[in-house]
């Protein structure tokens, strides 16, 4: 493979600036859509080339697809969305069938460009673009668009959990979102393999969560080398803060598991102080900062500033003519993410009544 400008070549999502080749490295290699959408004709031309070369029945297949004009026109999934009251399992369970449907990326190229020195304000900008063009995504796409689409849902904790394996003389890597709520781990994620992505809110501790990884990787005749355990992600959609994606970690392949296991647990004790940190930032921070206020003045006035800091009426200036006018009436206001179109003009909520508090019609 060739490095270029519109498509670099990646270690699975990591950008590979050796000079040494996918068979000096021993690791699998795939290109990179660097020029952002629309995709070019170059990136275009690349893809259905490896494609074609990776692809047990050659390039045929490719030129029979492309030269087809009655192609069935693909479903656009939709982006999930939760009621405050959705459980946290219902929320998870959501957002996985929605990556599925999305479905992994086989073709040798990642359509999304995900540089994982990026702050999270960044990252999740390329959730929201990968969301709009409903493309296949990769593993690390999907850990991404996992944060995002968690983002807001109290009392969850999401950490990154990475694996480096080894198979028939080639390492393999990959990424998963660990999850953490009530007492409970599981995780979010995209895999060729259904066991190796999506496991439920069912296990005790962050060893069983790890060891379940490792012995499914067994079954398919691989060796675990290396397994990294990042921190807890702010739930901050507008943070400047980076994804911490290697804190610790544990080496299976050199380690007994009673070594692993003793390991990963003194780490959950400082994994676990860290947890109230990120929940912080949760439901009313979320929801408070992606709200717009609309208040509607009775006064004429341009300027409401010094109405919303005084409880008494105001009075207009002798040139208007009148004596006072009505205190502000704050409306009903529902909280929208700040990328929604519908959050610039806010209706009252039916049967609101002036000088009621504000109700928060949240959406997340």
């Amino acid at each position: 493979m060739i490095k270029n400008k519109a498509d670099k070549v990646t270690k699975n999502g990591v950008e590979n600036d050796d000079n040494n080749s996918d068979e000096e490295s021993g690791e699998v290699l795939f290109y990179v859509n660097k020029n952002g959408f629309p995709v070019g004709p170059s990136t275009w031309e690349r893809m259905w080339n490896h494609a074609g070369k990776v692809h047990p029945a050659g390039i045929k297949p490719m030129g029979e697809i492309r030269e087809d004009k009655d192609l069935s026109k693909v479903t656009i999934p939709t982006a999930p969305t939760f009621q405050p009251n959705t459980s946290i399992p219902c929320r998870l369970d959501a957002v996985q069938d929605y990556m599925k449907e999305l479905q992994y990326n086989h073709t040798g190229t990642q359509f999304f460009e995900i540089r994982k020195n990026r702050p999270i304000s960044g990252l999740m900008d390329s959730a929201k673009e990968m969301i709009r063009e409903s493309l296949p995504i990769k593993c690390l796409e999907a850990v991404i668009l996992s944060l995002y689409l968690t983002n807001g849902a109290p009392g969850l904790e999401r950490f990154p959990l990475s694996f480096k394996t080894h198979f028939s003389g080639t390492i393999h890597r990959h990424v998963v979102l660990a999850v953490y709520y009530s007492g409970r781990y599981g995780a979010l994620g995209m895999s060729r393999r259904d066991d190796l992505m999506y496991k439920p809110l069912e296990f005790k501790s962050l060893s069983e969560l790890v060891f379940d990884f490792e012995d499914v990787y067994k079954k398919y005749w691989h060796t675990v080398r290396k397994v990294k355990i990042g921190l807890p992600v702010s739930h901050d959609p507008h943070s400047f803060e980076q994804i911490q994606w290697r804190t610790m970690s544990v080496s299976p392949s050199k380690q007994t598991r009673s070594e692993v296991q003793k390991e990963i647990e003194k780490f959950t004790k400082d994994l676990k102080s860290r947890f109230k940190w990120s929940s912080s930032y949760s439901s009313y921070q979320f929801v408070k900062e992606n709200t717009r206020l609309n208040y509607e003045p009775t006064s004429p006035r341009k300027s409401i500033s010094s109405s919303l800091t005084s409880k008494t009426p105001r009075k207009d200036s002798q040139a208007s003519g009148s004596k006072e006018t009505t205190p502000l009436s704050p409306q009903a206001v529902r909280a929208c993410d700040s990328s929604d179109e519908e959050a610039e003009g806010v209706s009252p909520t039916p049967g609101a009544k002036k000088g009621a508090a504000i109700d928060y019609q949240i959406r997340i």
